[in-house]
């Protein structure tokens, strides 16, 4: 007996229900991104490991999927290498491309590569999948979509308030109850250095970022491992630790920070944030997070990240300032802002929460019974003029008993049938069926599409 064949642990397959669901998600994003007038651009799965290592911190590095060399790969590896099983320096030599890891260095390349065609500042989304070599694990995956949206070319805070103002939108029209946590990168650098180990930002950030999966505890345990003595995290706990109204701890830290240039320069940027935020409030609960620290190495400013609020889950949006991001390849002084949305963590949410609309179960509203003989000619006629009208129908493809064709719209959950045997057709008249409450109306088939489409007769 063969083998029941699989996935690789970490990708999913989606059926049509799923993709249904997923695509109200994606167009739901889609759709106000492009009110804020970020326009759609797509880079290719793969990217030259040049551009992706180095970005994302040596824990994001070591997630990167690296893609074999064609050919004899082996060939050109020193034999010295493959004795000592060396893996980086094997690596190094039968790799040279990696599946992208996130949109945002991707994104960067892209603006560096394509410049003289880019008008500043440049607003693009993108909504396509990435990948991670990470532990496959509840609401983690090795392959997932994101759903990022940046401004590039431009150091206005009111770029950081716009994409609150859009993740505002977005979980309201998707249903779902939301906390954006901010914060400062500028903040955490002073933060760092009034404790006494500005020159180790880099680990204290990568450690306080685990707080909400590893506890206070395991931080204090992973800054030890990183080298931070123990008095270090001692006067750093205090400081993140803060209560109160954004106002509040804003106010604390500015005297706690009096010497640190760089922590009064984030304290600034966040009062300036938080003043345009105040002028357009969100629905949503926003907060300050000292906490909160992103690790990736990339953000300079502003930091953002968005939990559901009535379950115990990850994050499913997050992002920030990177200011030195195209420097990196080559264009210096360009600064960007944007966030990503998470819409396979969004899935799993709304499908908890029970947030998808009814309608996501099926893309047919309309199912024509088939009759067959001397009916057919008609029916066809009839389904092609409600497809004209905008309405997506079915016509049942074999005349098989009724009772068979009515189960079929109700297991694809289609929501109404339209019947029209030779009586009916005879009369110029059908019969609509509500499949969810089974009420059943009669009228001329002039009327129909609008009945369909309105819910009554024109």
């Amino acid at each position: 007996m063969a083998q029941k064949p699989s996935i690789p642990r970490g990708t999913r397959d989606f059926s049509s229900t799923e993709m249904l669901r997923r695509n109200h998600i994606f167009d739901t994003i889609r759709r106000i991104f492009s009110l804020y007038g970020y326009l759609p651009i797509e880079t290719p799965a793969m990217e030259n490991l040049t551009t992706l290592l180095g970005k994302y911190g040596e824990e994001g590095d070591r997630l990167i999927f690296r893609i074999l060399n064609s050919g004899n790969f082996l060939a050109e590896v020193p034999s010295q290498a493959l004795a000592a099983a060396d893996t980086p320096a094997v690596i190094q030599q039968i790799s040279e491309k990696g599946l992208r890891y996130d949109l945002t260095v991707p994104f960067a390349r892209y603006v560096v590569q394509h410049r003289d065609e880019i008008v500043f500042p440049f607003r693009r989304y993108q909504i396509q999948p990435v990948w991670r070599a990470d532990k496959p694990q509840k609401g983690r995956y090795r392959e997932f979509f994101q759903c990022d949206v940046d401004v590039i070319g431009s150091d206005s805070l009111l770029n950081e308030a716009e994409l609150v103002m859009i993740i505002d939108r977005i979980f309201s029209e998707l249903g779902i109850n939301i906390v954006i946590k901010i914060n400062n990168r500028k903040i955490l650098a002073g933060i760092a250095e009034i404790a006494g180990a500005g020159e180790r930002i880099t680990d204290i950030t990568v450690a306080i970022d685990k707080l909400e999966k590893i506890g206070p505890e395991g931080v204090r345990q992973e800054l030890l491992q990183r080298g931070i003595e123990p008095e270090v995290t001692a006067r750093l706990e205090p400081i993140l630790n803060l209560k109160g109204s954004t106002d509040e701890k804003l106010g604390e830290l500015r005297s706690a920070m009096a010497g640190s240039a760089a922590g009064l320069k984030g304290i600034e940027e966040m009062e300036e944030l938080t003043g345009y935020m105040a002028m357009q409030p969100a629905r949503a609960t926003i907060e300050l997070d000292l906490s909160l620290a992103r690790g990736l190495n990339y953000y300079t400013g502003t930091i953002i990240e968005v939990k559901a609020a009535d379950l115990p889950f990850g994050s499913i949006c997050g992002g920030g300032r990177y200011d030195d991001l195209t420097g990196i390849f080559g264009m210096p002084g360009v600064s960007g802002v944007g966030v990503s949305f998470g819409a396979d963590r969004i899935y799993d949410v709304m499908l908890q929460l029970s947030l998808f609309p009814e309608q996501t179960g099926s893309s047919t509203e309309v199912l024509i019974i088939n009759f067959g003989g001397d009916e057919l000619p008609a029916l066809m006629k009839m389904a092609s003029t409600l497809r004209e009208e905008g309405i997506p129908t079915e016509l049942f493809p074999e005349p098989v008993k009724l009772k068979k064709q009515f189960s079929y719209a109700d297991s694809r959950r289609i929501p109404m049938v339209v019947i029209a045997g030779s009586n009916e057709l005879a009369a110029g008249q059908a019969t609509v069926k509500n499949m969810k409450t089974g009420e059943q109306t009669a009228l001329p088939l002039s009327a129909l599409p609008a009945f369909i489409r309105e819910g009554k007769i024109s």
